[in-house]
Parts: structure tokens; sequence; C-alpha cells
């Protein structure tokens, strides 16, 4: 079979003469891989005319959806994914890390629509006064890049590592190009055959590479963003190229790095944070037989509980049943194939110069079900390094299979320094139940890792453990880790995004935002907004609420009401030192009053107050002083219907300014309303 690449909107099969592909379990040759033929000048070019465009259309709502529409698609399928997973020497559970974490990069992200609003752009943080009378300010938009982001995935993860990149460009209104390691690129075939054939995503938004992408880099402008994931030397290869230098092209690496579990002092034998951290090790050294950007490849112990942790760690690992995944009782699969167990071994035999191998054997282990001979299959192999500040290679050679190294340490201090030899990890994790030897560690180790895990009894149960990135946090790392940044949430999404400054008027920014900026011109209508739709409201629309002057009785009824008997409010004898001159109003009735003043009773197209996102109190408000609100919509966000009996609706931000009868602002805060459509169609 030859694996087809697609480009500029049609598959193309490669040539015959392709590099061959293997299943990891069997040796038999099941693809060639091609990638003759494809013009990538053409491809970019593409992607940025068609693609983008169509992605930048598109809003924030709209992405989000489709992401959501493709993650239901993919799950519906994914049947067909876990059966050709096992032909990269996966399990079951493998597999799963891989398809399911994948398409979960997709639902996670699409839920970040509800953090972008209703355009097409984002408006970012807070606005900078730049004025003393506030008629010239500042504030962030970020636009999405109008080039192609170009993803050079590893092998390890050919489904998750597609899937949790054109997940975050996507959702910024970028299209991708995908070059999946060829070795597995069987697998992410089989996906985009998938994703393209749904018709999900908008045409030139995915393009896919399945043989070698060599020259592409040639022809990056300074639009586009490039990732790589894999091998710290060919990233810090491809980081170089010249093209990127001159185009100033953002380049996010993701290397594999020689990541670390720490076992806390107080982690001793028949604790059950001891317990979890021999667990979570063999866990971390086993699943994808190691082939993991964040596995364990450096186990930190102190050095009176080493025998402890090695009898313990080799017990679980002699137990690990290894062969073809679709056996009973079979837990660890193969690696990816014989080129990557080459070089584990090449590994594996500098790793033994310099420290003891104290479980496993390169040659002599059983393989359940399958030729050991023909499939890609390694032992665990646990080294143990007594003297790691001298003998260095744990800290410097990675193997990227089910190997790891024990060491020993002294104190918390020469825990953290060897967790930092690393020169830079994705994660490192401790396990402790003492929460000032886990503070210790994390402010001393933080600089050196992308993410750090604190293991103990009272999170394991939910706990997604050492090796699992997440969406909604950052996965990237310091020195040998890359120095790169992907996922995060938003932070992610804004990678692909351009963030620029724009000064003017608060009525020009408000215009060109969509968003209300304070002092912006405001528009008045006979008609109380309240009674208003959701299309009808005008950012900007205010308004102007009666007046009422502010009496003791206040104070002391809403004392009374809420049990706010806050010494400011209700005894005046108290009052020496502070800032208040007398008794003063409760900050929160003066929100109160504030609604009672911009509030229309009756019945209309406001369903229900939706929350309160800000809230200040600015100035102290005294019985005698009279108050009086400006009301202004500020934002607007639609929702989707979650059904068809659903009622079409979204939620209206309005500012609530509250001001003396100095024309002085005391109170500030910004109320969120669910607002019906008019037209429900």
């Amino acid at each position: 079979m030859k694996l087809q690449n697609y480009a500029q909107g049609r598959w193309v099969e490669g040539a015959e003469e392709g590099k061959p592909l293997f299943n990891a379990l069997t040796g038999e040759q099941i693809a060639t891989a091609s990638s003759k033929g494809l013009d990538f000048a053409e491809m970019m070019h593409y992607a940025r005319t068609v693609g983008g465009p169509a992605l930048r259309k598109m809003d924030f709502q709209e992405r989000g959806l489709m992401l959501k529409a493709l993650a239901l698609h993919l799950i519906s399928q994914k049947k067909k994914f876990y059966t050709l997973s096992a032909a990269t020497g996966a399990t079951k559970v493998d597999s799963w890390i891989d398809i399911e974490g994948g398409i979960g990069n997709l639902f996670a992200n699409a839920s970040l629509r509800r953090q972008f609003g209703n355009e097409t752009f984002y408006v970012d943080g807070d606005v900078a006064p730049l004025s003393k009378e506030g008629t010239f300010i500042g504030h962030h938009i970020m636009v999405p890049k109008q080039g192609v982001a170009i993803h050079i995935n590893a092998f390890n993860f050919p489904i998750w590592g597609m899937l949790e990149k054109i997940a975050v460009n996507f959702m910024a209104g970028v299209p991708a190009i995908v070059k999946p390691a060829t070795i597995t690129s069987f697998l992410t075939e089989l996906m985009v055959k998938e994703i393209i054939d749904s018709k999900i995503l908008p045409e030139g938004a995915l393009q896919l590479i399945c043989g070698s992408a060599n020259g592409i880099l040639d022809h990056v402008q300074s639009q586009d963003v490039v990732t790589f994931t894999g091998s710290a030397s060919t990233g810090q290869m491809l980081k170089s190229h010249p093209k990127l230098i001159e185009e100033a092209v953002p380049f996010n690496m993701e290397a594999d790095s020689l990541n670390a579990s720490i076992l806390g002092e107080d982690a001793v034998p028949g604790t059950e944070e001891f317990d979890l951290f021999i667990k979570e090790v063999q866990r971390e050294m086993t699943v994808k037989a190691g082939q993991k950007c964040t596995a364990v490849r450096r186990i930190i112990v102190p050095e009176n509980l080493v025998e402890d942790v090695q009898i313990a760690l080799g017990q679980r690992l002699a137990k690990t049943t290894i062969g073809d995944p679709s056996v009973e009782g079979v837990r660890m699969g193969s690696l990816a194939g014989q080129e990557q167990l080459r070089e584990v071994k090449e590994k594996v035999e500098l790793l033994a110069k310099t420290q003891e191998m104290v479980f496993g054997d390169m040659d002599n282990f059983e393989v359940t079900g399958a030729d050991k001979n023909k499939g890609a299959f390694m032992s665990p192999i646990l080294f143990l390094n007594n003297d790691p500040f001298n003998n260095t290679d744990c800290h410097n050679i990675e193997a990227f299979g089910p190997v790891s190294t024990i060491i020993p340490y002294k104190n918390l201090e020469e825990a953290i320094e060897l967790a930092k030899m690393g020169k830079g990890s994705l994660v490192c994790s401790i396990v402790t139940n003492d929460d000032k030897i886990a503070k210790e560690f994390v402010m001393g180790a933080a600089a050196m890792h992308g993410r750090i895990l604190i293991l103990n009894a009272a999170c394991a149960k939910e706990s997604t453990g050492h090796g699992s990135p997440l969406p909604l946090l950052t996965h990237g790392g310091p020195g040998r880790a890359g120095g790169g940044e992907e996922m995060g949430g938003k932070r992610g999404v804004m990678h692909y995004m351009q963030r620029t400054a724009i000064q003017g008027s608060p009525t020009m920014l408000t215009k060109i935002t969509n968003q209300y900026h304070y002092g912006a011109e405001q528009l008045e209508f006979d008609k109380h907004v309240f009674q208003r739709y959701f299309e009808e409201i005008q950012i900007g629309e205010t308004v102007i609420t009666r007046k009422h002057t502010v009496s003791e009785t206040d104070i002391i009824n809403f004392a009374n009401v809420s049990g706010d008997n806050f010494y400011a409010h209700v005894d005046a004898t108290s009052l020496e030192g502070t800032i208040f001159e007398r008794n003063v109003a409760h900050g929160y009735w003066v929100l109160s009053k504030a609604a009672g003043l911009f509030v229309d009773g009756k019945k209309g197209p406001v369903l229900l107050n939706y929350g309160l996102d800000e809230c200040r109190f600015t100035k102290p408000v005294y019985p005698g002083m009279t108050i009086g609100v400006r009301f202004t919509a500020k934002e607007k966000i639609a929702q989707e219907k979650k059904d068809e009996d659903d009622i079409k609706k979204g939620i209206v931000k309005f500012l609530v300014d509250v001001y003396d009868e100095t024309g002085e602002t005391v109170a500030l805060a910004t109320i969120l309303t669910m607002v019906k459509f008019k037209n429900q169609d």
C-alpha cells in the first residue's frame, strides 16, 4: 500500500520507491510513504490563500463549534483508529492516550470559545490610560496570523501529536500543514482521511505530508509558524534554518528531555505515597514502551531508600508482560520499529558504561504472542547510579524507550540540583505529603521545568499522572526541552495570533473592538435597553438612570438585611485612624441600589442576571450624597442553542458606572445578563 499525501485539495499517492513502513509487532511491511511530486511552495500558497481566509472569516464561536463537531465525528469513528494503532506497537492503553487523548484536545479547545467572544479577533488585557483627561487611551488586540502553521511531529503519538497542535491553530484562525514522522504516518493518514471526508473543516485548512518534507522550510514567510516535536539535535538543526532567521518566523520546539520523578523523604515504605511513587514510575517506564517525551528517565530517591525502591520497582517491572497487545494480559507492546530499537540499544550500551544495570536484559526476556526477533520488542531496563554528580551520563543521554536510572540524594537541596542537571525538562514530579518539602522543591526546580506534578494520596485518584500534558496547561520546557511552549488554553491559541497595540480616543477604540471603552460616546434611546432584544442592542447604548440620595436609614437597613455589621458602616465611634469621615455606605448596598436604579422591571427579552465580572468601589459614599448610574452595553457574546427546544440567546455585558452629585465615579462593575434573540430561527 502506498500512503497518500493531501495537498491543495486532493489526495496524491506517493511514489513506488517510497520509504517502507513496517508493523512494529510482526516486522511485516504494511506501506510505503513518499512525498515525491509535491510542491511545498504551492501547498503553502494554497493554505495562505484558500484555507486562511476561510478560517479568518469565522468568529471564535464558529471555530469552536467546528472543533466540537470534528471531535464528535472522530470519537464516533474511533474503532478504526484503534485497529490500526496496534501496528505501531501500542497497547489499548497506549492507543487510548494517542487517540482519545488527541480528540480530547479538540473538545478542550472547542470549549475555549466561551472565553473569546463573538469576534474574529481578541481584545487582550486591560485598557492603558495614556492621557490626563482620558481622551487618549491604548489597548491590545490579537488577530490571526495570515500564514500557515507547519507542524513537524514525532513518531510516538501519530494522532495526539497532530490534534493537539491543529486544534489550537484552527481556533486561532490559521491553516495547517502536518508532517508526521514517516514511520507511523500510516495512522495519521487514516485520521486525516476521516477529517477530510467529514467536510467539517473549510477547504485548505489542513494538508498532510506523509513522506519527507525536506525543503519545506525554504518557503516560509514571516506570517507562518513552525512547530517541531522530536529529538533536540534535529530541532536545533531546523531552528537554525536561514529562512526562519531571515523571515523571523516563530519556531516552537518541544524536544525529548531527561525528566525526573523525585521521592520525598517523608514517603517511606508503608506510606501511600511510597506505593504511588513505585506505581507511577513503573507506568511511565512501560506506557508506550517508554516512548514518551515526558517519560521518567531519572528516579531520584533518598539514599536510605534506594534499596527499597529498587526492590519494589523491580517487582512491578517483573510483572509487566511484554508482547502482542491483542493477547490477554499483555501490558507493554513494542517500540515503534526496528530503527528505534537499534537507537535505544545503542544508548543503553552507553549508559551501561558508567552505571549498573539492576533490572532487565537486552537479549533475554519473554515475549507473549509474538516473535521478539521480528517485532521491535525490548525489556524494561533499570539502572542504578550511585555517583550521579560525577557519573553524569544519566543526565545527558536519553534512551527513548523503557529505560530509567535510580539516583540517590542526601537532602532536598541535592534532589533539586540533580533534577536541574537534566539541563531543562518538560516535566518532573515529586511524590510527597509534606507541604514544606513540596514548596521548597517547586521553588527550587521550577525554573528548569515546564511542568511539575506534586502527587500524594489526596489527589492520586483523579491525577492524570506525571506523563500527561493537558490541553489547558502549557506543554514545553526550557533548555534541553526546547525552550518552547504549546497548548495552555488561551495561551496556546495566542501563539498563532499577532498582538498589536492600538491607540486612539475611547470612542474610536470602541468602534474598532466592539467593546465599550470607558469615556467613549454613549448612545441613548427612548426604549429601555432591557426591553431590547440581543440583536437590537448596540455597543455604547446607555441608560442614564434617576438619582437617589443616600440616608442613614439605607445603611442601617442594609446592615440588618445582609448581616454585614462591619464597624465602618455601623459604629461611628470606631472610625479614628481610618480613611472614613463618618459611617460609610456598604459597597454592596451601592451596587444593589444601582441595580434598583438601572433595572427595568417589566417582562422583556432579558432572561436573567448571569453574573458579575468586575467590581470596584472607588470613592466612599456617605449619607446625604446623591448617586446615579450610567448603564452601558459593553460587549455582546451570542450563545449556541443546546438543542432544538432551547431559546436562542446571548450574554450582554453592561458597564455599571455609579457616580455622585459631582459627576465623580464611586463604583464600577461589569454585570452579565442573558438576553433573548428576537429572531429565534
